[in-house]
């Protein structure tokens, strides 16, 4: 199948739209235009546990291969840290614990979004 995005911003629109409905935690789009040449953004979120997190990098491996997207898939045995490197987007989906010690945001400038608390 052809890919169906004009832009690079389709494409991360789109993926951040997964990781929306797919209950993904802190989703964070940081652009990296200008900055360095390994991708044009990184998107950052957490998932509730190693089992969120694997399912999380299949279903965007997945998505993205049925639209024609080459990516690779790291960091999958232990699904603590786990990168989707689509080319010109990488994903990095991580255990919270495991985010807030490598703190990625903070290496980018831009801060951790707190988690949404549902009503109770």
């Amino acid at each position: 199948m052809p890919n169906k995005f004009e832009t690079i911003t389709e494409l991360k629109n789109h993926l951040l739209t997964i990781l929306d409905d797919k209950k993904a935690d802190q989703i964070v789009t940081i652009d990296l235009k200008g900055k360095t040449s390994i991708a044009d953004y990184l998107l950052i979120a957490s998932g509730n546990s190693s089992r969120q997190v694997g399912a999380l990098a299949d279903i965007l491996y997945r998505d993205l291969k049925d639209h024609g997207i080459k990516s690779r898939i790291e960091g999958v045995p232990q699904c603590d840290w786990v990168i989707v490197d689509a080319g010109d987007i990488v994903i990095h989906l991580f255990r919270p614990e495991v985010r807030s010690f490598y703190n990625l945001e903070k290496m980018w400038g831009v801060e951790i979004p707190q988690l949404t608390q549902s009503p109770e």
